[in-house]
């Protein structure tokens, strides 16, 4: 991966009932870069939120969707994706931008 900061590894926060429920665990889920791997993961999510100290790092690749595109015989793919489940360790602090959802 040429040239990534780990501000770019971090897409976006995963918000579902699931992950909602994984929080109770210190679980966080993300959606990652691509070809990020889990060394960076953890270093991005340990930089970004101060006072996080990562345990664990799980990720998943995510095939594209195929979708219908103009008419009944015409497809595409939706783009892949990557998730990342975070563990965080016991005495760390939690993550601020999921409190109050």
């Amino acid at each position: 991966m040429a040239n990534v900061q780990y501000y770019d590894v971090i897409l976006k926060p995963v918000v579902t009932e699931k992950s909602m429920e994984l929080m109770g665990e210190k679980k966080y889920t993300f959606l990652v870069h691509p070809e990020a791997t889990k060394s960076q993961i953890k270093e991005a999510v340990e930089k970004m939120f101060a006072g996080t100290k990562v345990e664990k790092v799980n990720t998943m690749n995510n095939d594209g969707k195929k979708k219908r595109v103009r008419g009944t015989y015409n497809f595409g793919k939706t783009a892949k994706t990557k998730k990342a489940i975070v563990k965080l360790t016991e005495d760390s602090a939690d993550i601020e931008i999921f409190q109050g959802l």
